[in-house]
Protein backbone atom coordinates (compact mmCIF):
# COMPACT_ATOMS: atom_id res chain seq x y z
CA UNK A 1 0.00 0.00 0.00
CA UNK A 2 1.55 3.46 -0.59
CA UNK A 3 1.41 5.81 1.78
CA UNK A 4 -0.60 9.08 1.47
CA UNK A 5 1.77 12.39 1.56
CA UNK A 6 1.17 14.09 4.78
CA UNK A 7 2.85 17.52 6.32
CA UNK A 8 3.27 19.23 9.86
CA UNK A 9 3.38 22.67 9.75
CA UNK A 10 4.25 24.47 12.97
CA UNK A 11 3.57 27.99 13.65
CA UNK A 12 5.25 30.14 15.49
CA UNK A 13 7.07 33.43 15.88
CA UNK A 14 9.58 31.67 18.31
CA UNK A 15 10.14 28.42 17.01
CA UNK A 16 10.77 30.40 13.25
CA UNK A 17 13.09 33.06 14.66
CA UNK A 18 14.93 29.73 16.59
CA UNK A 19 13.85 31.08 19.77
CA UNK A 20 12.24 27.65 20.88
CA UNK A 21 12.42 24.32 19.77
CA UNK A 22 9.39 23.44 17.84
CA UNK A 23 8.75 20.13 20.75
CA UNK A 24 4.65 19.60 18.70
CA UNK A 25 5.80 19.21 15.44
CA UNK A 26 7.93 16.62 15.74
CA UNK A 27 4.99 14.73 17.48
CA UNK A 28 3.11 15.27 15.16
CA UNK A 29 5.51 14.02 12.19
CA UNK A 30 6.14 10.59 14.38
CA UNK A 31 2.44 9.94 15.01
CA UNK A 32 1.84 10.07 11.24
CA UNK A 33 4.28 8.19 10.15
CA UNK A 34 3.32 5.23 12.86
CA UNK A 35 0.54 5.80 10.92
CA UNK A 36 1.78 4.89 7.71
CA UNK A 37 1.67 8.36 6.30
CA UNK A 38 4.88 9.58 3.94
CA UNK A 39 5.61 12.38 5.98
CA UNK A 40 8.67 15.21 6.16
CA UNK A 41 9.74 16.82 9.32
CA UNK A 42 7.96 19.85 10.48
CA UNK A 43 7.64 23.03 8.72
CA UNK A 44 8.21 25.92 10.74
CA UNK A 45 6.02 29.11 9.60
CA UNK A 46 5.78 32.40 11.34
CA UNK A 47 2.58 33.63 12.99
CA UNK A 48 0.05 35.14 10.94
CA UNK A 49 -3.04 34.72 8.60
CA UNK A 50 -0.92 35.45 5.11
CA UNK A 51 2.18 33.21 5.88
CA UNK A 52 -0.39 30.46 7.15
CA UNK A 53 -2.70 30.96 4.34
CA UNK A 54 0.43 30.69 1.90
CA UNK A 55 2.19 27.90 3.35
CA UNK A 56 -1.16 25.86 2.97
CA UNK A 57 -1.57 26.91 -0.46
CA UNK A 58 1.83 25.70 -1.54
CA UNK A 59 1.14 22.70 0.60
CA UNK A 60 -1.75 21.62 -1.25
CA UNK A 61 -0.27 22.59 -4.62
CA UNK A 62 2.69 19.86 -4.36
CA UNK A 63 0.17 17.18 -3.87
CA UNK A 64 0.02 16.88 -0.11
CA UNK A 65 -3.24 15.23 1.36
CA UNK A 66 -2.98 16.02 4.93
CA UNK A 67 -1.78 19.00 6.42
CA UNK A 68 -1.53 19.38 10.24
CA UNK A 69 -0.61 22.86 11.79
CA UNK A 70 0.49 23.05 15.06
CA UNK A 71 0.49 26.50 17.50
CA UNK A 72 -1.78 29.74 16.85
CA UNK A 73 -5.48 28.62 17.65
CA UNK A 74 -5.49 30.92 20.36
CA UNK A 75 -6.64 33.89 21.43
CA UNK A 76 -2.96 35.70 21.84
CA UNK A 77 -3.25 38.65 19.87
CA UNK A 78 -0.66 36.50 16.82
CA UNK A 79 -3.09 33.62 16.93
CA UNK A 80 -3.87 33.99 13.67
CA UNK A 81 -4.07 30.19 12.45
CA UNK A 82 -7.69 29.52 12.34
CA UNK A 83 -8.21 32.87 10.07
CA UNK A 84 -5.05 31.96 7.31
CA UNK A 85 -6.95 28.40 7.59
CA UNK A 86 -10.26 29.77 6.45
CA UNK A 87 -8.98 31.82 4.03
CA UNK A 88 -7.79 28.08 1.85
CA UNK A 89 -10.87 25.98 3.24
CA UNK A 90 -13.39 25.64 0.74
CA UNK A 91 -15.45 22.97 2.73
CA UNK A 92 -15.25 23.24 6.60
CA UNK A 93 -15.29 19.79 8.13
CA UNK A 94 -16.30 21.40 12.09
CA UNK A 95 -17.21 17.98 13.74
CA UNK A 96 -13.18 17.55 13.51
CA UNK A 97 -12.16 20.41 15.28
CA UNK A 98 -15.01 19.92 17.69
CA UNK A 99 -14.29 16.79 18.64
CA UNK A 100 -10.46 18.20 19.34
CA UNK A 101 -12.03 20.10 21.12
CA UNK A 102 -14.26 17.78 23.23
CA UNK A 103 -11.24 15.03 23.42
CA UNK A 104 -8.92 17.87 24.53
CA UNK A 105 -11.22 18.16 27.79
CA UNK A 106 -9.13 15.20 29.47
CA UNK A 107 -6.54 17.20 29.43
CA UNK A 108 -7.74 20.62 30.34
CA UNK A 109 -10.78 23.07 30.33
CA UNK A 110 -8.26 25.34 28.44
CA UNK A 111 -9.38 22.97 25.55
CA UNK A 112 -12.36 24.65 24.77
CA UNK A 113 -9.98 28.30 23.91
CA UNK A 114 -8.74 26.49 20.37
CA UNK A 115 -10.39 28.29 17.45
CA UNK A 116 -8.91 25.48 15.24
CA UNK A 117 -10.97 24.58 11.92
CA UNK A 118 -10.72 21.66 9.74
CA UNK A 119 -11.48 21.42 6.21
CA UNK A 120 -10.50 20.16 2.66
CA UNK A 121 -8.96 22.61 0.32
CA UNK A 122 -10.27 22.14 -2.95
CA UNK A 123 -9.54 21.62 -6.30
CA UNK A 124 -6.75 19.88 -4.36
CA UNK A 125 -8.47 17.69 -2.00
CA UNK A 126 -5.95 18.51 0.87
CA UNK A 127 -7.49 17.90 4.77
CA UNK A 128 -6.23 20.52 6.65
CA UNK A 129 -6.64 20.29 10.30
CA UNK A 130 -5.73 22.74 12.81
CA UNK A 131 -4.07 21.95 16.42
CA UNK A 132 -3.19 24.10 19.37
CA UNK A 133 0.24 24.10 19.60
CA UNK A 134 1.21 22.10 22.82
CA UNK A 135 2.62 18.59 23.17
CA UNK A 136 -0.38 17.57 25.12
CA UNK A 137 -2.72 18.93 22.19
CA UNK A 138 -0.98 17.41 19.45
CA UNK A 139 -0.63 13.75 21.30
CA UNK A 140 -4.37 13.49 21.98
CA UNK A 141 -5.34 15.63 18.71
CA UNK A 142 -3.15 13.66 16.01
CA UNK A 143 -5.19 10.47 16.98
CA UNK A 144 -8.25 12.29 16.55
CA UNK A 145 -7.42 13.00 13.43
CA UNK A 146 -6.07 10.09 11.84
CA UNK A 147 -9.43 7.79 12.73
CA UNK A 148 -10.75 10.16 10.15
CA UNK A 149 -8.18 11.26 7.94
CA UNK A 150 -8.21 8.53 5.44
CA UNK A 151 -11.19 7.86 4.96
CA UNK A 152 -11.73 11.29 3.71
CA UNK A 153 -8.32 11.46 1.73
CA UNK A 154 -10.54 8.19 0.25
CA UNK A 155 -14.12 10.24 -0.40
CA UNK A 156 -12.45 13.20 -1.89
CA UNK A 157 -10.71 11.01 -4.20
CA UNK A 158 -14.48 9.54 -5.21
CA UNK A 159 -14.21 6.55 -3.04
CA UNK A 160 -17.67 5.05 -1.90
CA UNK A 161 -18.98 5.61 1.31
CA UNK A 162 -18.07 2.65 3.21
Amino acid sequence: MTSHPALVITVSDRSFRGEREDRGGPIAVELLRAAGWSCPDAEIIEDGTSSVADALRRAAARGIRLIVTTGGTGVGPRDQTPEGTSRVVTREIPGIAEELRRSGMADTPLSVLSRGVAGIIDPYGALVVNLPGSTRAVASGVPVILGVAGHIVDQVEGGDHT
